[in-house]
């Protein structure tokens, strides 16, 4: 069944198509013979027309991808979409921060459940920021300390030494900073990062195995698909591939396979249909990725699997089940 399919996503000019995993999806979808659509998050609207749902329109071009580097799409002429008849199938997948303007996007499709699949769901991804879900898997995480006041961090890194402080709803492995064990600056960062977010922030001990990589572990409908390590550039403590790191094949420990089968039916209840989970040294899980995971087209390129693929069978069993 051919299926119209709306990706709402960061502007296509600015894709790597050597790896985004939201071309790789949309290169499935045309694949399929499934019509593609873009549409920028800031030109959704809603309006009251008599019914539950409401009228939720967005401003999509249709558009044609291909695997060339430099010419890898055409698109057609910018329409009018109504979301709810238009649109078969809408992919969230445009790139946090997870703010004001994220979650309002994300309200406004969850009101069309039970008319377009939305995915992952929009509901779900709101009650999932990445470092906050994982918090319902302590048991498997590194010691971690969310807070905002200097005494509380000073007590944290008295106990563990060297630390890591994040932004809660960062991404990408920004602003991520290594505080040694001696707390120089750690009063000057704790000023900056309360100055510039007004949530708490992340704080776990410095954890030496992640110079030997951070694992990306991807579940498809809460089934495990595929993993990479990813392994810190020259210089760098971070291993994210957009901050230098590289990714090499990999495969899973018993501890991360212990991992993925306690989270994998909440995923799939949850509607979370491509999760990227982030564990360390084999046994620390310190994200659950929900709002624009990457990483299927490196685990593909190591494993010769069709991750995005995967991802359309699961996406079309729930559409034929709506």
């Amino acid at each position: 069944m051919s299926l119209r399919v709306a990706v709402q996503m960061d502007s296509m000019d600015s894709i790597n198509i050597a790896g985004d995993s939201s071309f790789a999806l949309m290169e499935a979808a045309q694949a399929r013979g499934h019509s593609v659509f873009h549409y920028d998050v800031g030109t959704l609207a809603w309006e009251a027309d008599g019914s539950p749902i409401g009228k939720i329109t967005a401003h999509g071009t249709p558009v044609t991808v291909r695997r060339i580097e430099g010419d890898h799409y055409t698109a057609g002429e910018t329409r009018s979409l109504d979301l709810a008849h238009d649109i078969d199938v809408v992919l969230m997948r445009q790139d946090p921060p997870f703010d004001l303007g994220y979650i309002s996007g994300a309200l406004l499709l969850d009101r069309l459940k039970g008319q377009t699949l939305v995915s992952n769901d929009p509901r779900e991804v709101v009650n999932a920021p990445e470092k906050m879900f994982v918090l319902d898997y302590a048991q498997f995480m590194p010691p971690t300390l969310i807070a905002r006041t200097l005494d509380e961090v000073r007590a944290f890194q008295a106990k563990h030494g060297a630390v890591v402080v994040k932004p809660l709803h960062g991404n990408g492995g920004k602003a991520i900073f290594k505080i040694d064990a001696d707390g120089t600056n750690l009063s000057a960062l704790f000023e900056v990062f309360n100055q510039t977010w007004p949530e708490p922030h992340m704080v776990q001990p410095f954890l030496p195995e992640v110079s030997e990589g951070d694992k990306r572990i991807v579940l498809v409908d809460g089934e495990f698909a595929g993993a990479i390590n990813r392994v810190p550039g020259e210089g760098e403590f971070r291993s994210n591939l957009a901050q230098g790191g590289y990714a090499e094949a990999a495969s899973l420990t018993p501890r991360e396979e212990e991992i993925c089968a306690a989270m994998g039916p909440e995923l799939k209840k949850r509607g979370l249909v491509f999760v990227g989970i982030d564990v360390i040294g084999g046994k620390w899980l310190t994200e659950i990725n929900v709002t624009s995971p990457t990483g299927i087209v490196a685990i593909d390129k190591f494993n010769g699997t069709d991750t995005a693929g995967a991802i359309w069978d699961a996406l079309d069993r729930r559409h034929d089940g709506m």
